[in-house]
């Protein structure tokens, strides 16, 4: 496959629909992948895998899909039997990049879930993740899948490395600040909540019902791995070496991120200039929504939105910014087809206009 597609191939494509395959479609984000891909316009899900689960209809695992998406689960392996124009990785961790090294990228084109191709150097891959990057020349060719920063980029792209959560809700809620050089960026500071299923499917004591229902704590205090990527990618377009004290904690609800950022001015500001650069900059983005008061989670929750409320503190000299995602959609899967839309030349938010559940 050469670098991304010519005008006449997305033409021709248009035509009939795109064929995309789920592999990893048994847990919270796979699940939510074919939740949302099943009613997409213009693609056919021609195949999911699980390697434990093959053989199984996905509405056998996930009564939710009962009648809805009666599909066979398939081993990786067979996925060389299927012409697909796409494939999502929604693997975990350390396991995407082993699919990637086997694979390639000249069958399909691929928008990897996992923070396998998040960062730009295997060093600090190996640091923060704590195992070997098995294929660190791809980390040259992936393109980092937040739409609002890097819409052009991920056009052309045939590895996308969709954003983690928290990052999602964090450096949304940052970019205008920093790429307009308004803030200090020595000693931002990130405060993030999380509903459990952020932590992945597979049962663990933290997220065990008796341990979370009721309770409140922070986790991952100075050590969590979505450091690198926020100050990474926020670093792209800042004036200078940028560093994020991020603290996240988990909430006693299934869904959802309400991340709160803290900041300092380094030039005069008021409440007017701080809200005007959050209207005008993402005066034409589909998903971002600058909202008047500060948000919810209930109010994001099932849709590809982010509500996201600034303001100026004059008594600290604080900028202070609140952000609300639904995890699973815009943090993780609705993301992950608004990059694929733009991999295939469709409209952006195709398959992606769902009004959030409320209550």
């Amino acid at each position: 496959m050469t670098q991304g597609s010519t005008k006449k191939d997305i033409e021709r494509r248009k035509k009939s629909k795109f064929k995309v395959g789920v592999i990893g479609a048994t847990g919270y984000t796979g699940v939510e992948l074919l939740r949302l891909l099943i009613l997409h316009p213009d693609v056919h899900l021609e195949v999911i895998t699980s390697e434990s689960k093959a053989g199984k209809k996905i509405s056998e695992l996930h009564p939710s899909l009962d009648g809805i998406a009666d599909i066979e689960l398939q081993k990786i392996d067979t996925i060389k039997n299927h012409e697909l124009d796409l494939v999502f990785l929604a693997l975990p961790h350390r396991v995407s990049m082993d699919f990637v090294k086997e694979h390639g990228l000249d069958g399909f084109r691929i928008v990897d879930l996992s923070g396998d191709f998040r960062l730009n150097s295997a060093s600090l891959y190996e640091k923060w993740y704590e195992k070997e990057h098995v294929c660190p020349s791809y980390l040259d060719q992936s393109v980092y899948g937040l739409p609002e920063l890097n819409r052009d980029a991920i056009r052309n792209a045939n590895l996308v490395a969709n954003p983690g959560c928290y990052p999602t809700s964090t450096i949304l809620a940052l970019l205008p600040l920093i790429q307009q050089q308004m803030v200090d960026v020595d000693s931002i500071i990130v405060d993030s909540k999380s509903g459990v299923t952020g932590a992945g499917a597979s049962p663990k004591t933290f997220t065990h019902f008796p341990n979370q229902f009721g309770n409140f704590f922070a986790y991952g205090l100075k050590s969590h791995r979505h450091t690198p990527e926020i100050e990474t990618i926020l670093g792209t377009v800042s004036y200078d070496q940028l560093t994020v004290q991020f603290t996240p904690h988990l909430l006693p609800i299934d869904r959802g991120i309400l991340t709160t950022t803290y900041s300092t001015p380094r030039k005069a500001l008021n409440e007017d200039l701080v809200r005007d650069a959050y209207l005008n900059y993402y005066e034409k983005e589909h998903f971002v929504r600058v909202v008047d008061q500060p948000p919810s989670v209930k109010n994001v929750r099932g849709s590809n939105f982010c509500d996201l409320y600034a303001t100026y503190d004059e008594r600290t000299n604080r900028v202070i910014t609140i952000s609300a995602i639904d995890n699973l959609v815009k943090g993780a899967a609705g993301q992950a087809i608004q990059n694929m839309n733009l991999m295939f030349g469709l409209l952006e938010n195709t398959g992606l206009k769902y009004p959030p559940l409320n209550p």
